[in-house]
C-alpha cells in the first residue's frame, strides 16, 4: 500500500498499531481535514501535501495564517517542538524519519509574496462576473451587451478600466445600443460600475490584467519527479473576501473548463487544499457556493481533489461535504450547544468502529492525533481509526523574507508574471476615439466661429463697399450737375440767341401781320431782314 498511498499516521487497535494510508485512486475524491485551533490541523495538511509532492502530485494551497511557507524548507532539529516531531515519528515506526525540503512556488493576488496571478475580464467572463457581483436578469443582460458589443468592435477586455470605459461607452450610445441589442439602461450600467468599484477597492485591479495565468504552471513537476507545491499568500487576501471569491471563482472554473477528463487515474493530476475553509464560506456569494457545489461534484473526473480545512465540520455546506469521502478529524470542544452539535455531526459521519466511542474520543484526542477514516481500493469509507498523525518533515513555520525572495528568483515561472503588460485595449482605444471626436468638435466648432467671422467681415466689407458706391455716385451726379452747368460764353450765347430769337420773333410777327393784314412793300420788308442779322451780330460782338 505504501507504493500506492500516502502514509497518514498509525491507527491505534485492541490488535495494535493499524497503518493509514490515503489511496491515490482515490484520492480525487476530495476531503476534509477539521479540528479546534491548536489540535494540529496545519501540521496533517502540511505533511500530506509534502507527500502528495513526493509522490509526483502538483498541490496548490492557501496559506490562510502564513505558516504553510515553511514546506518550502527542510525542518531542523533546533527547531521549536522539533524533539516532538521526533518522538512521534518514532512512536509511529517511521525510522527513516528526516528533514527535506520541498519543491514550492510563491503566489500572490497582490504580487507582495509571490508571483502575481492575473486574468483578463474577457476570460473570467460575463457569466461569472454578473454572478459574482449579484446582477440582477437585466442588468446581466446589460452586461452581455458590453461584451457583445466590445467583441464585435474588436475592443480587448483586459482589466477592469476597460470594463469601466466600455460600460461608459454603453451609456453614452445607450439608444443606439438599445436598438441593436435590447434594452440599455444608464441606470443599470451604474449599478454594473459601482459593483465593479467595490471589487477594485478590495485589489481588484491587481488580478484582472496580463500576463494572465496559465491554470497549467499550477501543475508543474522537478528534475526529481516532485510536484510542485503552490503556495498562496491568503493571509492579506482573507480581508478582501470579495477579490478571494472572485479569485477561487474563476479559479474553479478554469480548471474544469481546461482540464479534460480522465475518470479515476492511478493519481490525482492536482490536489487544492482550502485552510481555513470556514472564511471561505462564511458570507460567500451564491454563485461561489453553487459553483464549489458543481465543481466537488463533478472535477473528480478530471482528476483533481479538493479538501478543506477547517475548525468545525458543520462549517462546510452539506450539499459540499457529502462530497468529501476522505477524512480526519482532530479533536473538537463541547464547549457550547453548537459544539455539541458538532461533535455528533462528526461522530454520524464515520463508517462506525465497534470498539470506539466517536463522540467522546473526539472530545478527548491528543495534538496530533485523530480520527481518520479513507476511502478503500473498491471506494467505501474505511472503519474510523484513532489515529496519531505523521509529522511533516519539512518546517513547521514560515519562511523569512530572505528566504522567501531566494526560492521565489528560483521558481520554474521566474520573470514569466512578475511584471505586467498594459497593452492597447478598451480604455485606450475608448480614450483616442473620444479625444479624437473632441479634438473634431473642437476643430469644426473653430472653422464653424472663423467661417461666421469671416462671414460678418465679408457683410461689413459689402456695406462699406455699397456705401463707396452710393458716395461715388453721389459724387458722380454732382459732377454731373456742375458739368451740365453752362460756361461764360455759352451764357453770352445763350443770351444772344434769346435776346435775338425774342426780336425776330417780334418782327417776324409784325411781317406776318402785314402779309396777313396788309403793309409796306417787299423792299421794306427785305429791310427787315437785313436788321435782323445785323442785330445778332452785333450781340455776338458786343
Amino acid at each position: 500500500m505504501a507504493d500506492t498511498g500516502i502514509f497518514i499516521g498509525l491507527g491505534q487497535t485492541k490488535d495494535g498499531g493499524q497503518p493509514q494510508y490515503l489511496n491515490l485512486r482515490r484520492a480525487n475524491r476530495h476531503g476534509l481535514i477539521a479540528g479546534a485551533t491548536g489540535t494540529g490541523k496545519t501540521v496533517t495538511l502540511q505533511g500530506i501535501a509534502e507527500s502528495f509532492s513526493a509522490q509526483g502530485v502538483p498541490v496548490f494551497l492557501a496559506d490562510v495564517k502564513g505558516d504553510l511557507s515553511g514546506v518550502s524548507m527542510a525542518g531542523s532539529p533546533t527547531a521549536k517542538n522539533a524533539d516532538k516531531l521526533v518522538a512521534r515519528a518514532k512512536e509511529i515506526g517511521v525510522e527513516n524519519y528526516s528533514y527535506a525540503d520541498n519543491p514550492a512556488i510563491f503566489w500572490d493576488l497582490y504580487g507582495e509574496q509571490g508571483h502575481p496571478i492575473r486574468t483578463t475580464v474577457s476570460e473570467m467572463g460575463p457569466l461569472l462576473l454578473a454572478r459574482l457581483m449579484g446582477l440582477n436578469e437585466t442588468q446581466e443582460g446589460v452586461l452581455n451587451i458590453a461584451f457583445r458589443y466590445a467583441d464585435e468592435e474588436g475592443l480587448l477586455l483586459l482589466d477592469l478600466g476597460d470594463l469601466q470605459s466600455m460600460l461608459a461607452h454603453c451609456s453614452e450610445n445607450a439608444d443606439m445600443l438599445s436598438a441593436k441589442y435590447g434594452n440599455v439602461t444608464k441606470a443599470s450600467v451604474g449599478t454594473i460600475q459601482r459593483q465593479l468599484l467595490q471589487l477594485d477597492s478590495q485589489g481588484g485591479g491587481h488580478f484582472f490584467g496580463e500576463p494572465a495565468l496559465d491554470i497549467h504552471d499550477f501543475m508543474k513537476v522537478d528534475e526529481k519527479g516532485r510536484g510542485y507545491i503552490n503556495v498562496l499568500a491568503a493571509d492579506k487576501l482573507m480581508q478582501s473576501p470579495k477579490l478571494y471569491a472572485t479569485f477561487l471563482l474563476w479559479l474553479v472554473s478554469e480548471l474544469f473548463e481546461t482540464l479534460p477528463e480522465v475518470g479515476d487515474p492511478e493519481k490525482p493530476v492536482l490536489v487544492f487544499f482550502f485552510d481555513e475553509a470556514h472564511l471561505l464560506f462564511d458570507d460567500a456569494p451564491k454563485a461561489l457556493l453553487d459553483k464549489i457545489e458543481q465543481v466537488v461534484r463533478l472535477i473528480r473526473s478530471k482528476g483533481v481533489g479538493v479538501y478543506f480545512i477547517t475548525q468545525n465540520p458543520i462549517d462546510i455546506p452539506e450539499d459540499v461535504a457529502g462530497q468529501l469521502g476522505n477524512r480526519v478529524q482532530h479533536a473538537l470542544r463541547a464547549f457550547t450547544p453548537r459544539d455539541q452539535k458538532a461533535i455528533q455531526a462528526a461522530a454520524d459521519t464515520f463508517r462506525i468502529n465497534p470498539d470506539l466511542n466517536v463522540a467522546t474520543a473526539i472530545t478527548e484526542l491528543k495534538v496530533g492525533e485523530a480520527l481518520v477514516s479513507l476511502l478503500q481500493e473498491d471506494g467505501s469509507p474505511s472503519i474510523v481509526q484513532r489515529t496519531l498523525i505523521a509529522p511533516p518533515r519539512s518546517r513547521v513555520g514560515p519562511v523569512d523574507a530572505k528566504e522567501r525572495a531566494i526560492i521565489q528568483s528560483i521558481s520554474p515561472v521566474a520573470g514569466k508574471y512578475d511584471d505586467a503588460v498594459n497593452r492597447e485595449s478598451a480604455q485606450e482605444i475608448l480614450a483616442a476615439r473620444g479625444n479624437a471626436a473632441a479634438a473634431a468638435a473642437e476643430a469644426s466648432k473653430a472653422q464653424a466661429e472663423a467661417d461666421k467671422a469671416a462671414a460678418v467681415q465679408a457683410k461689413l466689407e459689402a456695406k462699406q463697399q455699397e456705401a463707396a458706391l452710393k458716395e461715388k455716385a453721389r459724387e458722380d451726379a454732382a459732377a454731373a450737375r456742375e458739368a451740365a452747368k453752362p460756361s461764360a460764353f455759352d451764357k453770352a450765347i445763350q443770351s444772344a440767341t434769346r435776346a435775338a430769337g425774342s426780336s425776330v420773333g417780334r418782327q417776324v410777327a409784325n411781317e406776318l401781320g402785314k402779309a396777313v393784314f396788309g403793309g409796306s412793300s417787299r423792299s421794306k420788308s427785305g429791310g427787315i431782314a437785313g436788321q435782323l442779322v445785323r442785330g445778332i451780330l452785333g450781340s455776338l460782338f458786343k
